[in-house]
């Protein structure tokens, strides 16, 4: 099993982000476009886990205390940097409480085994992806011009704003890799 653990957002907030996407996806028509309905806050990726140990993830998750953040949807970005970009993105803003949230998430996971998180929580939301996806800088930092014409779009408008949400819990996910793209499945709930 494909597994991770993530925030849901508000259908209100998909709704808004899912009207942004279908506006500017034509500027951008060879990234790879996530599916709206698709979107979440990733605060672990824990990857391939063995179904017979499911439940003692469940169990961990459970004891995982966190407070109710209020998180902010606005603004877009460019990962590794604008030049190069590979990842397209929409900023998340919100308290401290997100990333303790994650933080315990991770201390949570890594006492069954999963790799400790080695970067700084950066929340975000990733609408579309070119080339490998993976954020990474090449050391001559290639341009990619598969969102150039997306990024000018982007200068000329004002900054984007979603909504803001405070959500009450968050989910263990599964997900599926298919020809199509990845299909997420939520497994658990588990209230903040």
């Amino acid at each position: 099993m494909r597994l991770f653990v993530a925030l849901d957002l508000d259908p209100s907030i998909r709704g808004r982000i899912a009207q942004f996407m279908d506006g500017v996806r034509g500027f951008a028509p060879d990234a790879r476009w996530g599916l709206a309905e698709s979107l979440h806050i990733t605060l672990k990726f824990i990857g391939e886990w063995p179904a017979e140990r499911l439940d003692e993830l469940k169990r961990v998750l459970v004891e995982v205390r966190g407070q109710p953040a209020e998180i902010t949807f606005s603004g877009t970005g460019f990962f590794p940097t604008p030049k190069s970009a590979r990842v397209f993105w929409i900023g998340i803003q919100a308290g401290p409480e997100l990333a303790s949230l994650a933080e315990a998430v991770d201390a949570a996971t890594s006492a069954l085994g999963v790799e400790g998180e080695k970067r700084v929580f950066a929340p975000h939301l990733t609408l579309a992806r070119t080339g490998s996806g993976r954020p990474q800088r090449a050391s001559s930092d290639r341009t990619n011009p598969s969102f150039r014409r997306l990024q000018e779009k982007l200068a000329a408008m004002p900054a984007p704003a979603f909504g803001t949400m405070s959500p009450r819990e968050f989910f263990l996910y599964e997900s599926k890799l298919l020809p199509k793209g990845a299909v997420y499945t939520k497994l658990q709930s588990f209230p903040l």
